[in-house]
């Protein structure tokens, strides 16, 4: 039987395959940049770099981890910690482009855009996760399970509220979220953004 379990040092490479796998609106992105290795240098290895203890993983009976969630408990700390310490270790690998040509050049321009306050959503939900499972470890249960146990461990903390956004055209996890008891937060275009209150 599968089993959520803190995640720990060593995990980051099947992490990083797994942000892969999923990344192209829940689908496999491998091939979709020039570097796939962009996807998770942004979306999750910052997060168990900064708050390891606020990761878990789904790991399979053989071992495997099949999925996570990853959070950060204040949006604004992080985003100034992104911009700040993590991402400046990788500008001479991916330069920030001069203009927006490929879908690689719109990530970058979004990573080097990171800051605090970019989004509106950390003063009512000061906290944000990241989640993605493989295919094989989807509708069984373990989103809500994971969600659910990043939750009770940002109450622990007294934070008092979550947020998350999604593509727009990734229909599956919005029409996901809401079941969890997310509510819908004015977004840009392109992205839907949710927010839960925790307290």
């Amino acid at each position: 039987m599968p089993r959520i379990r803190p995640f720990r040092p060593g995990d980051e490479p099947a992490l990083a395959d797994i942000c892969l796998k999923t990344a192209d609106d829940g689908a496999d992105a491998t091939g979709a940049l020039e570097d796939d290795d962009l996807w998770a240098e942004i979306f999750v290895l910052p997060y168990v770099a900064r708050h390891p203890d606020l990761a878990f993983v789904v790991e399979a009976d053989d071992g495997r981890v099949v999925g996570y969630v990853v959070g950060a408990p204040d949006t604004r700390e992080f985003e100034e910690w992104f911009r700040s310490e993590w991402w400046p270790r990788h500008v001479e690998r991916w330069p920030l482009p001069d203009a927006e040509r490929t879908r690689q050049d719109g990530i970058l321009i979004y990573a080097y855009g990171r800051r605090a306050g970019a989004e509106p959503y950390g003063d009512t939900y000061p906290a944000h996760l990241h989640i993605d499972l493989l295919p094989e470890a989807q509708g069984q249960g373990w989103g809500r399970r994971l969600i659910e146990t990043l939750a009770e461990a940002l109450r622990e903390r007294g934070v008092s509220g979550l947020h998350l956004a999604a593509s727009s055209g990734n229909t599956g996890a919005i029409a996901f979220y809401p079941r969890l008891g997310f509510a819908p937060l004015p977004s840009h275009e392109g992205v839907q953004a949710f927010g839960m209150p925790l307290a």
